[in-house]
């Protein structure tokens, strides 16, 4: 049967976004007259209100009751506002609803969403018995559930929300549009309504401006102290500076806008600025900022650091220019008591000083050095005496130390003894065998400056004819002695063939050139075994050995070719281009080492004055490890040595030069600091001078 209500201009409610802002919904109010009724739900507001007294409201809701009971419809009593509850209340509603037949209760909170939906299911199950008994929630226990529901919809929504809004200046009408379709975002608005999804969204937003305004923050003060090092490099001009005065200093530098732009509008962070990505210059109003002027009192306290630093650095030079202690070749662990303090310790650390002295200690070595060669040059009359080898007994040696021992010079080096006998050793090489790789002075010989000099003021290609020069015929030919013992020069001399043309042409640098080989084992005293025949004249020699008699036959070779043309005007062999390899046969299970055997090879080429080649890798060439490149570099060497000697031939005679129109002779001292270009180039810059037709390097 219909039952007759009257609810006048009582609103129809469609969604929980409508409670609050009926304004904004279709306001549709609910009909008068008779509907059909089915069941009823009888609400008892429990919540403490005002000037309303409970005791008053429950026999209004008591007398309603025995109306509604007339009826025969099912009734479920619903407390609201539990959120709100009074405890009283809620426990005299609990004992109205047993006097009445055991009427079900429900507790709930419209503005909690709480058993909203458990009291309509359960008006519904006692209307049709045929569903089944729902199951009544306590509010709080409700509540509780309620409230893990919506944490878990709100991080699913926010989920949502950082996956699709990537930039703070997103719109809510557009994400909320491309979010309408995502179960995340229709899941939590049913929970909590779309002005709760909107909050979250501009708080999502929110949180990205101020990460985007971060990172710029940081880049800017990155870059800040770049900024202070470009413009405010000098202690002086700022050190007594207030803020407000650097930053009109900084405004006057020529390179200002490079590193600083100056907005119109304040605070940077508050304006469209933040998102030019194009200008990564820092804002000038950033300066205001605490974190700016702290990044400026680091930058002041580097530079008066730095000051001090340097200002140390001076102070222990200084020390070490003057103190007696320091001596050359003095360690560092002795002289450091001397000359550090507490005030060294505090500014700067010990590697520093260590590099320091380690310099100094460099300068005065070297400085002493050449002291003590200027002493040796002026005890000359010491080394006269010395026998023709240049070795000089321990006898004579003790006799040159006591004779120095009293100098200051000699002295000087006395941490530095064996550098000190070694620089004794080289001047007596010097005096026996001066050339310039022996000079004391070199790479700054006086004749390797002069020839230096010449060959670079040569007259220039088009005032002559470079091939007349080397039209020479036998400049493609290379006669090539190889010395070796027990079959090693033998063997490389077919190795070597086997990399010649059938017709013994050997290509170097993509030039064809006939090589000539004579193997030597012998003694080279006998004329089957002499360097030089009157069919083969010796460009270079190849010296091979692999053990120590090999090597003393090496050097004894040498030693009694080089004796055999001593007064001989056709003495080239002295001068001959020598080339010493280490040759290893795989297998060799002989006791030297190979470590050893290259030790001594590098003494005897030192004393031989001539050029020493590491052997190859083990594995390459052909069974004693000499590989083709070492065999090419030996070649070209001599081939250059070959040019050379074309140039400066050691045959020629006084009257080559009867036709030089100025002789020259000059006599400077090597290591002279007076210059000789001052001589030189008014007559090398001359258009009439030509070269010698003697061919020395050092005649024009």
């Amino acid at each position: 049967a219909a039952t007759k209500l009257a609810s006048a201009e009582k609103l129809m409610y469609f969604c929980t976004d409508q409670l609050g802002l009926e304004q904004d919904f279709e306001q549709k109010q609910m009909p008068d007259g008779k509907l059909l009724v089915d069941g009823f739900l009888l609400c008892i507001d429990v919540s403490r209100g005002m000037n309303r007294n409970f005791d008053d409201q429950l026999k209004f809701i008591s007398n309603l009751y025995n109306q509604l009971a007339k009826t025969k419809k099912p009734i479920v009593v619903v407390l609201t506002k539990c959120d709100e509850g009074v405890e009283r209340y809620i426990r005299d509603a609990h004992t109205f609803a047993l006097s009445k037949k055991n009427l079900q209760v429900v507790e709930t909170s419209a503005r909690s969403n709480v058993n909203i939906d458990l009291a309509f299911s359960t008006l519904v199950q006692l209307i049709d018995k045929s569903r089944g008994k729902t199951k009544i929630i306590p509010y709080f226990e409700a509540l509780k559930q309620q409230s893990q529901q919506i944490a878990a919809a709100k991080d699913k929504y926010e989920w949502l929300v950082s996956r699709i809004v990537k930039n703070h200046n997103e719109t809510w009408s557009n994400v909320n549009r491309k979010m309408q379709s995502s179960p995340e975002y229709q899941d939590y608005v049913y929970l909590e309504g779309t002005q709760k999804a909107k909050k979250l969204f501009l708080q999502h937003v929110h949180r990205l401006k101020q990460e985007h305004i971060e990172r710029r923050r940081k880049m800017y003060l990155a870059m800040l102290p770049q900024a202070f090092e470009a413009l405010i490099p000098d202690l002086d001009e700022i050190d007594h500076l207030s803020r407000v005065k650097v930053e009109k200093l900084l405004e006057t530098k020529p390179d200002f806008l490079k590193w600083f732009i100056v907005l119109e509008e304040t605070p940077w962070d508050a304006t469209s600025h933040i998102d030019n990505m194009e200008n990564e210059r820092i804002p000038f109003d950033l300066m205001e900022t605490q974190p700016a002027e702290q990044l400026y009192e680091a930058h002041l306290e580097k530079l008066r650091n730095e000051r001090k630093r340097a200002e140390m650095r001076r102070a222990f030079k200084e020390n070490l220019e003057t103190s007696p202690f320091i001596t050359p070749g003095k360690p560092w662990e002795e002289a450091r008591s001397f000359i550090m303090n507490e005030d060294f310790y505090m500014w700067l650390e010990e590697s520093i000083y260590m590099d320091i002295y380690s310099k100094h200690q460099k300068q005065i070595i070297e400085k002493a050095k050449e002291e003590f060669q200027e002493l040796l040059l002026e005890y000359s009359e010491l080394f006269y005496e010395l026998e023709l080898d240049a070795k000089p007994s321990k006898e004579k040696m003790g006799v040159i130390q006591d004779v120095l021992g009293e100098e200051q010079r000699f002295k000087a080096l006395q941490k530095l003894q064996a550098e000190r006998d070694a620089l004794i050793l080289k001047h007596i090489h010097f005096v026996y065998h001066p050339t310039k790789e022996t000079c004391p002075s070199c790479p700054v010989c006086v004749d390797s400056k002069i020839e230096h000099l010449i060959s670079s003021r040569f007259i220039r290609p088009s005032e002559r004819n470079q091939k007349n020069l080397l039209s020479d015929s036998s400049i493609d030919r290379i006669n090539l002695v190889i010395l070796g013992k027990d079959g090693l020069a033998r063997e490389l001399a077919n190795e070597i063939r086997a990399l010649c043309t059938n017709d013994d042409k050997y290509v170097i640098e993509g030039k064809m050139y006939e090589l000539s080989l004579r193997p030597i084992e012998g003694n080279v005293r006998l004329p089957v075994n002499s360097f030089q025949t009157p069919t083969f004249q010796p460009h270079g020699c190849l010296c091979l050995y692999n053990s120590k008699e090999s090597l003393s036959y090496v050097v004894e070779s040498i030693e009694k070719s080089r004796e055999s043309t001593i007064g001989r005007r056709d003495n080239h062999l002295v001068h001959l281009p020598l080339t010493l390899i280490l040759v290893n046969k795989r297998g060799d299970t002989s006791g030297e080492t190979l470590h050893s055997l290259i030790q001594q090879g590098q003494q005897i080429a030192s004393k031989l004055q001539c050029v020493f080649l590491d052997p190859a890798s083990a594995g390459i060439g052909y069974g004693r490890n000499i590989n083709e490149k070492q065999i090419s570099q030996v070649l070209k060497g001599l081939l250059d040595s070959k040019r050379n000697l074309n140039l400066v031939s050691s045959t020629s005679s006084i009257k080559d030069l009867a036709d030089v129109d100025l002789r020259i002779v000059m006599c400077l001292m090597c290591g002279d600091p007076f210059n000789a270009d001052d001589i030189l180039l008014p007559i090398l810059q001359s258009q009439t001078y030509r070269p010698s037709q003697c061919g020395s390097s050092s005649s024009v």
